[in-house]
């Protein structure tokens, strides 16, 4: 490699030498580089054999001495799941909003809360589990005057026209609740229930379970 002579560049009336030269690196630059990555290694080496320590003097001793308990706790969480769920409802339709669902109980009654799988629309998608009181079942009559709802002679509320996005709402149906439907209520003004007909009448059909309020 040809090197070139220092060039003069006049700073004021100050001279400074440029140099052609290649940078000299620090020494022990690349050593320094070279220990910190043996560093971490041996650092991952010795995590690994701590883990192994703990695992073979804590964790094996524990299990065979516990492996009962937890296959009781195991198998009483398979049990649970196939027995129980639980729904959140996160809005304030409801004075609750964790509910104990328990599977297999398909056939609401009055006054009870039930989850059902919701059929989609209104920015819900289908399959989402809702929970709701019943409050009509099959052969009761649903009556609305002036957009209030009233099941056998009960108000069980008023239909708004708009919802909080402006757009128009369409009522839920009236007349004799048939076969395989109840009425799905709950107090809240904003609640989407069987006042509108986006909700109806829902079908024992879609019913998961009763739901318990828990808190």
């Amino acid at each position: 490699m040809q090197l070139h002579p220092p060039r003069e560049i006049r700073c004021g009336s100050r001279s400074v030498f440029r140099s052609h030269a290649p940078a000299k690196r620090t020494p022990g630059y690349a050593g320094r580089n070279t220990m910190n990555s043996i560093s971490r290694f041996t650092d991952l080496d010795a995590l690994r054999t701590r883990w192994a320590i703990y695992w073979d003097t804590v964790m094996v001793p524990h299990y065979r001495r516990y492996w009962m308990l937890w296959v009781a706790l195991l198998a009483g969480i398979v049990g649970f799941n196939a027995n129980f769920t639980l729904a959140i409802n996160v809005s304030e339709s409801l004075p609750d909003h964790v509910y104990l669902v328990v599977k297999g109980e398909t056939v609401p009654k009055r006054g009870e809360y039930v989850a059902f799988r919701w059929a989609g629309g209104g920015g819900y998608p289908a399959g989402l589990s809702f929970v709701k009181q019943v409050r009509g079942l099959p052969g009761d009559r649903v009556e609305i005057t002036d957009r209030n709802f009233f099941v056998n002679g009960e108000f069980v509320g008023l239909a708004k026209e708009r919802s909080k996005k402006g757009q128009p709402l369409a009522l839920g149906p009236a007349g004799i609740i048939p076969p395989g439907h109840f009425y799905a209520y709950a107090p809240h003004k904003d609640s989407l229930d069987s006042r509108y007909a986006i909700t109806g009448w829902v079908s024992m059909a879609n019913v998961s379970g009763r739901a318990i309020p828990i808190f």
